[in-house]
This record gives C-alpha cells, sequence and structure tokens, in this order.
C-alpha cells in the first residue's frame, strides 16, 4: 500500500503522536514503554472499529532514520509481532492528533482491513547469501577452456596483445562469475520454493554477497523454512554462507504511508 506520509511542520515543542503498525483489536492494549525518542513512551492502540493503530506520543518532528530511531521503530513492530499480524506503517509516520489519526483510518479502513486479511498469520524471514569468490573463481578457470587458454596466450603474448587479452580475460571472468552466481540464487529458490509464499530480491552489498532477499511465509510454517534453507546450506557447504534472520512484519510485502486528507493508496 503507498499513499504519502505525513511530514507535519510544527512548532517547538508541539506534541503529536507516531505511528508504528495497524492490526485488528477491539481492546484497548499497551505494549509497554518503547516509544521512539528515547523518552519511554507508552506505546498504547488508537482503535476504529475493529482495527487499532499502534502509537506512542512524541514531539512534532520529523524523525531522521539514524540507526537508534529506526531500531526503535522496528522494535516496537516486533514486539506486536508476537501477539497479532502486523501491518507496519513507513518509519517516520507522525500525526498531530488522535483525531487525525482517527480520520485516517476512518477514509482508508477497507483498504486496511484487506491488506490484514491477506497479511493473516504471515511472517517475513530475511536471506544473506555469501560466497567464496576465489574459490569459485579456481572452480570457473578450471571447467572453463576458453578462460584457461585466454591465459595461456596473455602469459606468451607481446606487450601490446597482452593488454588486450587481459580485458578480455576480464570480461570472461565477470560474465562466468555472474552466470555462477545466478545459477546459484535459482537453486536456493527452487529448493525453498515449497516454503514460501512470495520473496522479494533487496540490493546485495560487496561483491561476496550474492543474495539478500526477503520471503513471505505462513508464520507455522517457521521450521520448514528454516530447515530448507539449512539443507540448502549443507549443500553448498564451503562455498555459500547462508544468514537468515526473522521473524520480522512483512515490511518488504506492503508498507503503508498515510497523509491526512487523501483517501487511500497501496502498493
Amino acid at each position: 500500500m503507498n499513499a504519502e506520509m505525513a511530514q507535519p511542520q510544527a512548532a517547538l515543542g508541539s506534541q503529536g503522536k507516531y505511528v508504528y503498525c495497524i492490526i485488528q483489536s477491539n481492546e484497548p492494549r499497551s505494549f509497554g514503554p518503547l516509544g521512539i525518542g528515547g523518552r519511554n513512551d507508552d506505546v498504547y492502540t488508537v482503535h476504529y472499529k475493529d482495527l487499532a493503530a499502534v502509537v506512542s506520543d512524541t514531539p512534532l518532528t520529523v524523525y531522521d532514520p539514524t540507526r537508534e530511531h529506526v531500531m526503535a521503530h522496528e522494535q516496537v513492530n516486533e514486539t506486536v509481532l508476537r501477539q497479532f499480524t502486523v501491518v507496519p506503517l513507513a518509519f517516520g509516520s507522525l500525526f498531530r492528533s488522535e483525531q487525525d489519526i482517527l480520520e485516517i483510518m476512518r477514509r482508508t479502513y477497507d483498504t486496511l482491513r484487506d491488506t490484514l486479511i491477506k497479511m493473516e498469520g504471515k511472517v517475513e524471514f530475511g536471506l544473506k547469501v555469501n560466497w567464496d569468490r576465489e574459490r569459485v573463481l579456481a572452480e570457473i578457470e578450471q571447467q572453463n577452456p576458453s578462460i584457461d587458454g585466454l591465459k595461456q596466450q596473455i602469459g606468451h603474448g607481446a606487450s601490446n596483445s597482452a593488454y588486450f587479452g587481459q580485458i578480455e580475460l576480464g570480461r570472461l571472468i565477470e560474465a562466468a562469475l555472474k552466470e555462477r552466481s545466478d545459477a546459484y540464487v535459482r537453486d536456493i529458490h527452487s529448493l525453498l520454493r515449497g516454503t514460501v509464499l512470495a520473496s522479494q530480491a533487496n540490493k546485495t552489498i560487496g561483491d561476496k554477497m550474492i543474495m539478500n532477499s526477503a520471503f513471505l511465509i505462513e508464520r507455522e510454517r517457521e521450521p520448514d523454512f528454516e530447515r530448507s534453507v539449512q539443507e540448502a546450506a549443507a549443500k553448498y557447504d564451503g562455498t555459500l554462507s547462508f544468514k537468515y534472520s526473522g521473524p520480522w512484519p512483512p515490511y518488504n510485502f506492503v508498507q503503508i504511508r498515510l497523509k491526512v486528507g487523501q483517501e487511500q493508496g497501496s502498493s
């Protein structure tokens, strides 16, 4: 879901409400002094019909996405996730008053409720896969006659031809590495397919990481997913290393951005 996030301009010292997520609940709930901003504000619910926004009081100011602030936002969502299906709001969702929250919930009620129904009993896991690049490269060179042959030519060629040979060798190696990386990722997805509902590929970091993906799974299938990851890790032991994390709210699969005055939107 995707509507514009509120970015209030307020006088210094004004108080507002920070919204973390939406849950389905008819009863008022409190989740403890976990509020963003370091003041130990209580996290509690604001209700409209059968839905509830999980909020805390806060100075009405735009929060920079620092590690401390993002972790506070995520900690609340993870705490609520232990008891409820969670539809997370985008980081930095602030409103001037409880009345503004109720108004936007009224306007977006159907969309919020439909999203909660779709996410019922579902959680997100993250999986990062790194490879031993030098080991993979050595295997590629052994298995690829054209690369080995070109290396031999470079070693015996004139300086000019060796220069262009090095360029061609680099091109061949990068292409072979990408092909091998893509093959690993496809196989890992194939091994996990039976336990996941959806996946989202995220940007990899550095030349060792070949996969950085999020997976949406049924909460009751967490053991099956973890077992599949462990089986994949055993298959590629020594070549690939696996690191998975979760369960998380479904950040990569639904994220609400709300703004007072807009009807509703989705992503």
